[in-house]
């Protein structure tokens, strides 16, 4: 069983689950349903952790000429590209079934044009541009859609405003990955903008201008009444120490500060999200 989970990328797979369920709760009109809850949580799971899974089946030949992913059950041979296959499609297929039949079309509309555009479009979009992370936010973004769909049961402007937050975070978060693992992608033969760019200079000010991006954009729930001055103070000093590391990491190319500007990335949503809970005030139903 051990080799079926890490197909799903477990880590990265819960952080997407902490955002559904996150929006869940900020768009509850008050009465929590345990139900659609779950159900909205098992097929996000299901969804995810099958595209991951579908990821890694295509990139599989790829992944044994990296370090990083050769100890991935597919290059090191302790699962067949069949099995891997199989298992990604039959997660897609029942994780969007239960969202249909537990949650609503809506969510699992959603859930499906992500896992499209996740397996279909990013994935292939890797090989050729490095603009393929601007692609990749944006399935990486619709999960917080699919938590507030299920709550609400359609979207408005709060639910397009946790969309924007979650697709401005990925970039200085994805961009330090690709600093860390440069050899790794290039190695790979993957165009990541740190393999085009290996001064460091392009990422490094894409990840400033969307670590901007992010400090107006994480106070629209407070403009639009969903979350209260607590976050809004909270999302301010976390959106200034954020930028701050991203500046910081501008004026040296080590892998010690990349890995700063990622950990601090995490940190941020984590407090950005957790405070999102403390704070929410929930749209009347």
């Amino acid at each position: 069983m051990t080799k079926y989970l890490q197909l799903t990328k477990p880590r990265l797979s819960s952080l997407v689950l902490v955002t559904v369920a996150v929006a869940y709760f900020v768009a509850s009109p008050g009465n929590f349903e345990a139900g659609p809850f779950a159900a909205v949580l098992l097929g996000m799971a299901l969804v995810v952790g099958g595209g991951n899974a579908l990821n890694q089946y295509t990139e599989r030949e790829f992944d044994a000429l990296m370090p990083r992913t050769q100890s991935r059950p597919l290059p090191s041979g302790r699962l067949s590209p069949a099995a891997a296959l199989t298992f990604g499609v039959a997660c897609v297929i029942g994780g969007l079934a239960i969202l249909t039949i537990g949650v609503n079309p809506i969510a699992a509309t959603l859930a499906a044009v992500a896992a499209f555009l996740y397996v279909f479009v990013y994935t292939p979009l890797k090989r050729k541009t490095p603009m393929s992370t601007l692609v990749g936010a944006v399935p990486g973004a619709i999960p917080p859609l699919v938590g507030w769909a299920a709550a609400r049961g359609s979207l408005d402007a709060g639910a397009w405003a946790l969309f924007s937050i979650q697709f401005l975070w990925q970039m200085p978060h994805f961009m330090a990955i690709s600093r860390l693992y440069r050899e790794d992608y290039e190695r790979g033969g993957y165009p990541m903008l740190s393999v085009v760019d290996p001064t460091g200079v392009a990422p490094g000010r894409l990840s400033l201008v969307f670590a901007l991006a992010l400090i107006p954009a994480t106070l629209a729930p407070v403009y639009l009444g969903l979350l209260g001055n607590a976050y809004l103070v909270i999302s301010l000093v976390l959106g200034a120490g954020f930028l701050g590391m991203v500046i910081w990491s501008l004026f040296g190319g080590d892998v010690a500060r990349q890995r700063w500007v990622f950990l601090s990335s995490l940190l941020y949503l984590m407090g950005l999200l957790a405070f999102m809970l403390i704070d929410r005030r929930p749209p009347t139903a």
